[in-house]
């Protein structure tokens, strides 16, 4: 292991009780500790006559972006900078799935760009990935919710679309949900995070794993190291 390595786990409260080389394979995950929420998630609602939801399908990168830009669909977008997007290789293997922009992130306009997305990015390090290179990050709604709180069913509804856009543009081989708001909204069920983890789920076709959002990791970082189970699982998948 070089320095970097152990910088890396050391980040992710892992070292030197974790060590990546011949790991061995990570038994399925059953704990019930969920990640806690400013609010329950319901999953989402079919929409009613008066709502319509932005027509994403079919749109080439160029012009989806542009659609998400000039949205106005929900009410984040009046209270937000600006919308957030995504980031990262468009045709990336792996897809990482969150919840919205925070303060960082609308000011930004790149999705985790704060403290949790330091910490994003060095669990991708942790299994030899990099932002950019076979990954592609984006979140469940592309504006900052007034407060940081959870999106709301109907935000999550409407803002939906676009990111089921982004996933069959980029075709990646696997999802990782970062935490419940994203797990559940790409699921369409409720259940608590603790009941998802350690198994391997399906989003039209593509695997899904979850695993705790970083922002949470960095409110409870004891919760690293089932973290970091996570992410060997995930690795155990891809190259399965």
């Amino acid at each position: 292991m070089n320095i970097r390595d152990e910088n890396v786990l050391r980040e992710l409260n892992l070292y030197p009780l974790w060590v990546r080389r011949d790991m061995p394979a990570p038994a399925p995950i059953v704990e019930q500790a969920g990640e806690t929420v400013p609010q329950a998630v319901p999953p989402v609602q079919a929409m009613t006559a008066a709502q319509v939801l932005p027509a994403a399908s079919g749109l080439d990168w160029t012009a989806l972006k542009q659609q998400v830009r000039d949205c106005t669909a929900c009410k984040l977008r009046a209270g937000c900078t600006q919308t957030v997007f995504g980031v990262g290789d468009e045709n990336a293997d792996w897809l990482f799935v969150g919840e919205g922009p925070g303060a960082d992130e609308d000011a930004q306009g790149e999705p985790f760009v704060g403290q949790a997305g330091k910490l994003l990015d060095n669990m991708l390090a942790a299994i030899g990935l990099k932002r950019g290179a076979t990954v592609y990050i984006a979140n469940i709604v592309k504006c900052r919710p007034p407060g940081n709180r959870t999106p709301e069913a109907d935000e999550i509804a409407t803002c939906l679309p676009y990111l089921q856009q982004q996933i069959a543009l980029v075709k990646p081989k696997l999802i990782v949900a970062l935490g419940k708001t994203a797990a559940t909204s790409l699921l369409g069920r409720d259940a608590t995070l603790g009941s998802l983890r350690g198994t391997v789920h399906e989003y039209q076709g593509v695997p899904l794993i979850v695993t705790y959002h970083p922002a949470y990791l960095l409110r409870s970082p004891a919760e690293k190291a089932k973290a970091w189970q996570d992410l060997c699982f995930a690795v155990q998948r891809m190259n399965a």
